[in-house]
């Protein structure tokens, strides 16, 4: 293995770091290394070298043609390759960052010995190839717009909860299921920036998988859960205290609580029970990231989710456009109140982006395809940035909200403004004989 340890040590400029990581990953995980020198070794032993006969050029007789002897690096087997050229062989599929449609190469020089990096003096292999630098500043920019996005969703939604819970007459059902949904989304979009600054950029981490890693996707993935099933919530409430008019909103917001934390908990349990037990060990590296079937799990709650939200919204809408249209003396008894309106525009507007890259699953474009670069940046900015949707639309634009933050605004400025007292002096005058010592005037 000391060659592949070389070949971790020293790369092409503009890319040595990217390689030393990954293989440094690799130095410790991956496939049974020992298994891929004896399958060398036989390969090497079972084919005879077509190099070391005499010379096939003009002038027969002068000797043993020299070439370099094949030999196992710690990755790939190398064979037998003629001096003054190189051997090409398809790059591992096991290093994480690896692209196995491209080639590695060895070089082997005119004496007939292997090329030797010059600062280690070790015999190198050029890994360098095996990463497509492009695709990987890609991904690096993609990545980049979904820790920006999850880094301001994070703040508007930490300054929503901090604005409704200092409020106290903002207390009501409605606020309380913002609150829940905000605090779902909260959590969510932390653990997916710990996930892009701690996890990400750590390959080793990602290669050997440890409980861990696999704790932090099975929590980020319930919390993500929790934001559709809290958004289903809040359609939920807007339809039934819309449509229904007896109901009891403090039994009933107790119950979508439930049902907010609650169901996502099944789902992750059911999920992480079938990918646990019955996903092969190439879906359980990564930290689990890898797409498999299993995700299935995840995304179909998500879908129905979304589906019964728009049946909700839908059945709002005619039920307020028949209310609005409504005589005047209905109108003025049963009418939708203001902030439900509010309520409901902020949710008609919400729920399209919400859980958009879901739903697009089915249609995502093939590696390769011309709309595969454009996919991923819709994606990455509709999941990065809908906390800071959620927060704008039931926080900061909502009408209550900026009437309470008005208010206390024109308190405070009233409250610094220098006061001007004003003194009355009142004179009594008192009729009759003056009182002993008392001057008459």
């Amino acid at each position: 293995m000391s060659e592949q340890s070389s070949n971790s040590s020293s790369s092409d400029s503009g890319s040595g770091s990217t390689i030393a990581a990954i293989a440094e990953s690799a130095a410790e995980s991956g496939p049974d290394f020992d298994a891929l020198r004896a399958a060398c070794s036989a390969r090497l032993n079972g084919s005879s070298s077509h190099l070391s006969g005499p010379s096939p050029g003009p002038e027969p007789g002068l000797g043993p043609r020299p070439f370099c002897p094949g030999t196992f690096d710690g990755w790939l087997c190398w064979p037998d390759t003629a001096a003054g050229t190189s051997a090409y062989e398809l790059c591992p599929d096991f290093i994480t960052g690896f692209d196995p449609t491209r080639y590695a190469h060895k070089e082997c020089g005119s004496d007939g010995e292997w090329f030797k990096h010059p600062l280690n003096n070790k015999t190198w292999s050029n890994y360098t190839t095996c990463v497509n630098l492009d695709d990987l500043e890609w991904k690096h920019n993609v990545n980049l717009i979904y820790e920006v996005g999850y880094g301001i969703s994070l703040l508007a939604i930490l300054l929503s909860l901090a604005i409704l819970g200092y409020f106290k007459t903002l207390k009501c059902a409605r606020i309380t299921l913002h609150m829940n949904l905000f605090a779902s989304f909260a959590a969510n979009n932390s653990l997916w920036l710990l996930w892009y600054l701690m996890v990400m950029p750590n390959t080793e981490l990602l290669q050997d998988s440890p409980a861990r890693c696999v704790a932090l996707h099975i929590n980020l993935h319930y919390f993500l859960l929790t934001n559709y099933s809290w958004m289903l919530c809040e359609g939920f409430y807007l339809h039934t205290v819309l449509v229904s008019a007896f109901i009891s909103e403090k039994r009933l917001v107790k119950w979508l609580i439930a049902f907010g934390w609650g169901s996502p908990a099944v789902v992750i349990f059911v999920y992480s029970l079938a990918r646990g037990l019955g996903g092969s060990a190439e879906q359980k590296i990564h930290c689990w990231m890898s797409p498999t079937d299993y995700d299935n799990i995840l995304v179909v709650p998500v879908c129905i989710s979304m589906f019964l939200n728009l049946l909700f919204l839908c059945n709002i809408v005619r039920v307020v456009l028949l209310k609005l249209n409504a005589p005047a003396s209905i109108q003025g008894s049963c009418g939708p109140s203001r902030t439900v309106l509010q309520a409901f525009r902020a949710t008609l507007l919400l729920v399209p982006l919400l859980g958009l890259q879901y739903i697009v699953t089915p249609f995502r474009p093939a590696p390769g395809h011309p709309w595969e670069n454009t996919y991923e940046i819709i994606s990455a900015f509709t999941a990065s940035f809908q906390g800071l949707c959620v927060a704008t639309l039931f926080c900061f634009f909502n009408g209550e909200v900026i009437a309470q933050v008005k208010r206390k605004w024109r308190m405070l400025c009233f409250s610094n403004r220098p006061r001007t007292n004003s003194y009355t002096a009142t004179q009594f005058v008192r009729s009759g004989p003056p009182l002993p010592g008392e001057e008459k005037v």
